[in-house]
């Protein structure tokens, strides 16, 4: 109802303009506005009805749900029918699941599994045995943008461990050397995401683990309370230039990390962050 009422406004007002006359008497007003109009109205079709047409065409079959932490679920989808989609790490997806691909209620998703994978896909959500349907991938939050980076600097908030995992996941997968570094916050020991996971990928990878726990237990030897500027400085390598940086987490994070990377004189163009909000 939503769409329908507003491509109706939309044609309507496109009509009470054509109808005055003296807003677009110009042949080439004319015809700017009646192929923006169509364009427009084309747009809405594909977006409504040819891309979820696709993605019928080509469903997925919810194979596996593991429990990470205390809240968080990985949930592993597998194509059904077809080859699936090749994604690259750090990217997400609109998943919908258990309607059909033409509902509008779907939402998006950060790949956590490898990229060298194409036939298992992973994300964090819940159910078990249902159909999903996928459109993507999306994304430029990837580290395959930077293939002549010295290194990379993860620094992940909470599920913004996701897409930073896929990162890894893949990096691990094609035999990764370079020095990589990931700063990973949580409220609790408990909260963390893929625990076991990160310690075998820092037997394959040249990789650093610090964990910043902001409620940790009375025996908890790492670091405690935010990711602050203080804590990034006594972190980040001191050639910190050289690195490309990803951030991925809730926005107050983001922003206190990015300060304190500025402050530490990290080229902004180095930085690259994703906020996990649902808009």
């Amino acid at each position: 109802m939503h769409i329908g009422l507003a491509v109706t406004a939309f044609i309507l007002a496109f009509y009470h303009i054509d109808g005055v006359g003296y807003y677009i008497n110009a042949p080439a007003k004319h015809s700017f506005w009646t192929a923006y109009i169509l364009s427009w109205l084309l747009l809405i079709i594909y977006v409504r009805l040819i891309k979820p047409w696709f993605a019928g065409r080509k469903p997925y079959r919810v194979t596996q749900v593991q429990q990470d932490c205390n809240d968080c679920w990985t949930l592993a989808l597998q194509p059904d029918g077809h080859t699936g989609m090749r994604f690259k790490p750090g990217q997400f997806a609109w998943l919908t699941l258990r309607v059909s691909p033409f509902h509008i209620n779907d939402h998006h998703f950060s790949f956590s599994s490898s990229a060298a994978c194409g036939d298992r896909m992973e994300f964090t959500i819940k159910e078990l045995g249902e159909v999903a349907y996928l459109d993507g991938p999306y994304g430029v939050f990837t580290v395959d943008r930077y293939p002549q980076a010295m290194g990379f600097v993860f620094i992940a908030g909470g599920i913004g461990m996701a897409p930073i995992m896929s990162m890894l996941r893949t990096l691990a997968d094609r035999n990764e050397q370079r020095s990589l570094l990931l700063i990973c916050g949580n409220k609790r020991w408990e909260d963390v995401m893929f625990k076991a996971e990160l310690q075998t990928l820092q037997t394959r990878l040249n990789l650093r683990v610090v964990h910043v726990l902001n409620h940790p237990s009375a025996n908890w030897e790492g670091e405690s309370g935010l990711i602050t500027p203080v804590l990034l400085k006594k972190y980040i390598p001191d050639d910190r230039q050289n690195f490309e940086y990803f951030l991925c987490g809730p926005k107050p994070m983001s922003d206190v990390v990015q300060q304190g990377l500025y402050e530490l004189q990290v080229p902004l163009g180095k930085i690259h962050f994703e906020l996990f909000d649902m808009v």
